[in-house]
């Protein structure tokens, strides 16, 4: 080699900086990469991503070829960089050649091609796993040896070699891989994603019509009255109770008693025979568990009771639905409206109102995780059923009842602190 041309020891010198790189290139660009889509795509039959999917079932042998090349081509630069510098400089070469190929190396060899690598994986990892897989046949032998070695040292310090981590998500983890998918995912599909991972969070208490806002027919009214309300319903499903929503006798599908009511033949016997046998729900049920629920007993609705049998309110399949879809109706004409936007700035919302809802509606964060509703929020808040004219503070939020009666709050009066209405009532306790 000594006799070697300049010109030669020159060339092979840049062909090795390039090995350096493509070994340094290697390791970032496969390690880099989103190991879901390298599963799909190798499912998908990918040939550069079935490579990838070999190479990492063994990291270890991966990792030791890579090794073995790039630290094989570094010590083969370093002897033709001295070689070649000491017969430009003389002895004086041996420092310039040191610094010198350090500088070549980190440039060329490592952080210009680990860069690009990292920036653009899967065009560095896929076409690169062929001639890693050649290196890795004609390593083997060394590469085994090498493995023998160093997982004999990390049992020596207690580390499994075998075992390897999961690459299994959380839900918390899903949802963020969800949120970061940008124009990847449109947004109205990000949305339906996060509305289904949603469920396991949210109860059937959280989105029911509670007891008092149940439409149904009461067996007890004269049949005139029954037949109207039935005749002008918008509902497709109603509960049939006696006197109380608690002696529940069914649910009647409007499409079974049709004939009658056009014929003039219903009659309170013949509601009852059309009525289907009522699905009850115990409160605190989550909602991914009752969409499968539903499913599983061929249902749309379902009563709500609690744990002394009480009916606490009504859900239907269509509410755990638009928890994952959004709303079926027409958002312009119904969207809230237990909400009243107030010129001011400040937001008129009825008692009743569920909190998760006000949230949704506004971007707001009144916390949910106690009272469901407006009105229990401020009773509990307050310890006591307030008076009109009250006001109170819940975290960032001020809240003035406008109307209380019959043992409720009715109608508050909210804005953030940060968004004072013209005219702020005075506070008080």
């Amino acid at each position: 080699m000594e006799n070697a041309h300049p010109g030669f020891l020159f060339g092979l010198l840049i062909f090795l900086l390039l090995c350096s790189a493509f070994f340094s290139s290697s390791e970032t660009g496969i390690l880099s990469l989103n190991r879901y889509r390298l599963k799909h795509l190798t499912k998908e039959g990918h040939r550069g991503a079935k490579r990838v999917s070999s190479l990492l079932s063994r990291p270890d042998r991966l990792l030791g070829t890579i090794l073995i090349g790039n630290n094989f081509v570094n010590i083969f630069a370093s002897a033709i960089a001295t070689v070649l510098a000491i017969k430009l400089w003389g002895e004086a070469g041996i420092a310039i050649a040191t610094i010198g190929l350090t500088l070549a190396l980190l440039i060329f060899g490592e952080i210009t091609p680990k860069t690009l690598a990292a920036l653009h994986p899967e065009r560095v990892a896929y076409p690169f796993s062929l001639p890693l897989l050649l290196l890795l046949k004609l390593f083997y032998p060394l590469v085994i040896l090498l493995g023998w070695i160093t997982n004999g040292l990390l049992r020596l310090l207690g580390v499994d070699p075998t075992s390897k981590s999961s690459d299994s998500l959380t839900t918390e983890e899903l949802r963020s891989v969800v949120r970061e998918s940008g124009h990847e995912l449109p947004k109205n599909r990000q949305d339906m994603l996060l509305g289904i991972l949603d469920l396991e969070r949210v109860t059937v208490d959280d989105i029911m019509i509670p007891r008092n806002e149940v439409t149904g027919i009461n067996l007890e009214d004269d049949l005139d009255s029954i037949i109207n309300q039935l005749t002008n319903t918008t509902h497709t499903r109603l509960p049939v109770f006696r006197t109380d929503i608690n002696q529940i006798e069914g649910i009647v599908h409007m499409r079974q008693i049709a004939r009658l009511l056009t014929h003039n033949q219903l009659s309170k016997e013949a509601l009852l025979a059309a009525c289907n046998e009522p699905y009850f729900v115990p409160e605190g049920t989550p909602l991914s568990t009752q969409l499968i629920n539903f499913q599983k007993q061929k249902r749309r609705i379902g009563i709500v009771v609690d744990e002394y049998g009480d009916v606490i309110g009504i859900v239907t399949l269509e509410d755990i639905l638009e928890e994952i879809v959004g709303d079926f109706s027409n958002q312009d004409t119904l969207r809230s409206p237990d909400i009243h936007p107030q010129e001011d700035g400040t937001q008129v919302i009825d008692g009743a109102a569920y909190i998760r809802e006000i949230n949704k509606a506004l971007d707001w964060h009144l916390p949910s995780d106690g009272p469901k509703t407006l009105n229990g929020l401020i009773t509990e808040a307050l310890e006591s059923i307030p008076d009109s004219a009250v006001c109170l503070k819940i975290g960032p939020y001020r809240l003035e009842i406008l109307q209380a009666a019959e043992n409720r709050v009715k109608s508050v009066r909210i804005w953030q602190a940060k968004t004072k209405p013209k005219a702020e009532p005075p506070a008080a306790d």
